[in-house]
């Protein structure tokens, strides 16, 4: 299904289209594509506007990857999909940057949409990355949020780890 790898992890920008396009070429059984992109916002759960300036993410070369591949063929088993790609940027990034994207193909559309939420809950909570932002007051490392973990949590398969 495509030659493009299933994950990649870099410091470049993404094109969503070309790469869902990429995606979907060749398997005429397609008929639902679901994305989600992710973009560095200028402010945090409960925070006013302003309050993030910034926003750097730090992985484990090789590691990260492996991780996200292994999330990737659990939610080939769990989900009826054909295809994912799961794109995620690290370093420095500005306001308005887009972050991730997760692109998923399947026969319908309720799989494609189930898959694409269950890899970026466990993108948001459980995969190899470190998230500093940039504020007013300075920087600070970011811990995953509870909600993130309760958003996880219902896939009934991973340990939250919040804390």
């Amino acid at each position: 299904m495509g030659h493009a790898p299933r994950v990649s992890i870099q410091m470049a920008d993404f094109d969503a289209g070309a790469e869902i396009a990429a995606l979907r070429a060749g398997d005429l059984s397609v008929g639902a594509v679901a994305c989600f992109v992710g973009t560095v916002r200028d402010r945090t759960a409960g925070q006013a506007a302003g309050s993030i300036q910034a926003m750097e993410l730090e992985h484990y070369p090789g590691m990260t990857e492996r991780a996200i591949e292994e999330m990737i063929d659990a939610a080939m088993v769990r989900f009826d999909i054909r295809a994912a790609r799961v794109i995620h940027r690290v370093g420095p990034l500005a306001l308005g940057d887009q972050i991730v994207l997760v692109a998923v193909t399947s026969l319908h559309r309720g799989q494609a949409f189930q898959a694409c939420e269950f890899l970026m809950d466990y993108l948001k909570t459980q995969a190899p990355f470190w998230k500093k932002e940039t504020t007013p007051e300075g920087a600070r490392w970011v811990n995953a949020r509870v909600s993130d973990d309760e958003a996880l949590a219902r896939w009934g398969d991973f340990a939250p780890n919040a804390g």
